[in-house]
């Protein structure tokens, strides 16, 4: 395998396309928006008609929400380390701040975990880089 699995996290926690490593995942200048493709290898970074990649970046998204800022800011507040009013406000502004800091990473981690998976479905392994178009790898 030209892309081992150590080059699928290092491109993933850096945001980078997970089959040629560029810096091509979002479009240049925007903060939300996806490339359709890589335009270093051509990789199709965008599904159409596929939920599951914007739905478990999502769900990564609200899960890391929910660990590393509500439950803590929770636990600060039970055991009396910070005032009720404090946690809520504390609560309410990590559960909308986090997700959109973390909308870029949420993003490329799930590309990463997929193919930390299925690493023979990136083009540079052999694959066509598409869930299902490679069933027979």
């Amino acid at each position: 395998m030209k892309v081992t699995r150590l080059h699928i996290v290092a491109r993933g926690l850096t945001n980078c396309c997970p089959n040629c490593g560029a810096k091509t995942l979002f479009k240049a200048g925007t903060f939300f928006e996806v490339n359709k493709e890589c335009s270093a290898c051509g990789f199709t970074i965008e599904r159409n008609n596929d939920e599951g990649f914007y739905l478990g970046s999502a769900s990564l998204n609200y899960g890391m929400t929910i660990v590393l800022c509500l439950l803590p800011t929770a636990l600060l507040w039970y055991f009396k380390k910070i005032d009720g009013t404090v946690a809520a406000v504390i609560a309410g502004v990590a559960a909308i701040g986090f997700p959109i800091l973390f909308y870029r990473s949420s993003r490329s981690w799930w590309l990463m975990n997929y193919y930390l998976v299925f690493p023979q479905h990136l083009p540079a392994n052999g694959g066509k880089g598409r869930a299902g178009e490679d069933d027979n790898v």
